[in-house]
Order: structure tokens, then sequence, then C-alpha cells
């Protein structure tokens, strides 16, 4: 891989899975690999799972890592060809070009506006960052996906699968706050790169982008969808069409053990962080059906995959 921003990035999907689960079986398996190398993480916005993960998957390695949060005070000019005369101090050009003389690898967080639906959608702070950085580039979110979480989710439902083409259901949930397409998005992709039957299931009005979506089925009726479901994923997200918009309120879209009774005894998954007895009920998260703790959990070997797979290629 010459980056991790997407599953497109990737040669072979088995074989990075495979990884993961190697590394997991034995983490300081590839302790010295990293040894006299360095990973900044650039953070524009806040995170748990994806920082600790990354820096522990980096340190496991043999890296020095260091981690900078880019979104406080440090305000950088991401367009060109413009008069830099207001509250930007450094153009994206500069910083990537003298981060990449202190880096080997780069990680990257952001977050959409969900004002600009073709500004977000451009993806520019990442694919900008690629463009001027001289080093490889691993998205920790960026405003449209989220792949180390999706390479997580498969990692965790190739686990714990117990036929050979799970059914697998993403389904929308509701949430105070408008939230980002991103999970959803790279989950849909990634899951339509692996041997599932994958359905989605939201409101009207909650369609994701047509280039993520592409021929993956839509069901509205959540309990239709729900039934002989071997896997429930759950993700809030906010409206592509009407962008950045909540447009449904109230529990009716909620996970509840009586729509979990639907399905085929499945898992109950889910990205965190997680607002209970909003997105689900205490009942389900809780239940031994539950692989949320899980999920986390493989986040750093999931890292650890990507990371190793990116160090093997500067060999």
């Amino acid at each position: 891989m010459k980056h991790f921003t997407s599953v497109h990035d990737v040669d072979d999907l088995t074989k990075l899975v495979d990884l993961a689960f190697a590394a997991k079986a034995n983490p300081n398996h590839n302790k010295n690999m990293g040894q006299h190398k360095t990973l900044i993480l650039l953070f524009f916005n806040p995170s748990l799972r994806t920082r600790l993960s990354t820096e522990v998957a980096g340190h496991r390695l043999g890296m020095s890592v260091i981690t900078m949060n880019a979104g406080q005070g440090w305000k950088l000019e991401f367009e060109d060809e413009v008069i830099m005369n207001s509250d930007k101090a450094e153009h994206i050009k500069e910083a990537a070009a003298v981060i990449s003389q202190y880096a080997d690898l780069i990680g990257v967080r952001t977050f959409p506006s969900l004002t600009d639906r073709e500004a977000d959608y451009q993806d520019r702070i990442l694919h900008k960052l690629m463009t001027y950085a001289s080093v490889p580039v691993i998205s920790l979110e960026s405003a449209i996906r989220h792949p180390l979480q999706s390479l997580t989710d498969l990692m965790t439902i190739r686990h714990f699968q117990k036929t050979e083409r799970p059914k697998v259901v993403l389904s929308w949930a509701p949430h105070p706050k408008a939230l980002p397409q991103a999970v959803a998005n790279s989950f849909v992709e990634w899951m339509q790169a692996a041997a599932v039957d994958l359905v989605v299931t939201h409101p009207p009005g909650y369609e994701l982008a047509p280039e993520f979506i592409g021929a993956t089925p839509v069901e509205y009726d959540q309990k239709k969808a729900f039934a002989e479901a071997d896997f429930i994923y759950t993700k809030s997200w906010s409206s592509y069409a009407d962008y950045g918009k909540v447009l449904t309120k109230g529990s009716e879209w909620m996970v509840t053990p009586e729509k979990m009774a639907l399905t085929q005894n499945a898992y109950f998954m889910h990205c965190l962080p997680v607002r209970r007895n909003v997105v689900v009920a205490d009942q389900v998260i809780d239940s031994s059906a539950s692989l949320v703790i899980e999920q986390a959990n493989n986040r750093q070997w999931a890292a650890q995959a990507v990371i190793q797979s990116l160090l093997n290629d500067l060999l």
C-alpha cells in the first residue's frame, strides 16, 4: 500500500485481516520492525479509541509515536493560490513537507463541516496532506470515511460469524446531534468487498451518497431488515440529501431487545461512543450478544496490521 485511506487502497483484503489476527495472537512478534522510525499523528478533532489504539500499535512495532492536537490553535490554509492575510498562519504545502521530514508515516484525523457537502465530499484536508506529504498517510477518519474502524469491523465479523456468508444489517439510529456519514459510508464499502450479505436500513431522508451505497439493498422497515440477521451494526448519521440535518426525532429506531429477537440470534455491534437508551437499550448493549468491547479491542490489531503493511513497503 502507498497510503491507507479506504478499502480501495488494500491489495489483498483477506491478507490484511489475517495480518490483524496474527498481531492479536502474537502482539510483540514484530516489536523491532519500526525501530528508528517515527509515526506522527495529527488530530484535527478529538478521539479516544482511534488515538489510543494507533499509538499502542505504533509502540508495539517499536516506533516512536508523536501525537499533535492539530485542531487547537494551529490554523492551516488548504486553498491554493490564496492571499494569506487572515488568521491562518501556515499553508499545508509547507506543513506537510516539514512533517514528512520528521515522520516515516503520518496519520491524520479530520471531521466534516456538515454544512458544505461538496467541500466535505472532496475530503480536502486528507487529500491535500497526501498531495504535499512525501511519506505514506493513514486516515484515522476523514470527512467521508473511517477505514480503520471498518477494518476492525470486518475482523470482528469474521471472528464471530457462524455461517459462510452472514447477513449483516447496518441500521441507522437516532441521535441528538448531527453526525457524519463517514462510518456508515466506510462500513458499506468494506462489507461490499467482503463475503457477507449486507442490508442497510434507515428512515426516508437518510440515504447515503450514491457512490457509496451502490447496489446495496436498502430496507426502510427496520423490523423487516432485522429478520434473520446475523449481525446488527448500528450507527447514527445525518442526512446526505438535506446535508447535515437531523430529520428524525424520537426513539422509534432505537435498537431494543424486541427488535433483536427478530434476528437469527444476531450479535450487536457499534463503533462507540454510544448514547445508551437513545441509540441502543441497556438490555442489548449489556447482553452477551454485544460485541462493542471486542470491537474496541480489535482497533489496536487493525491499526497494527495497517502500520506493519506500510512499513513493509518502506523496507
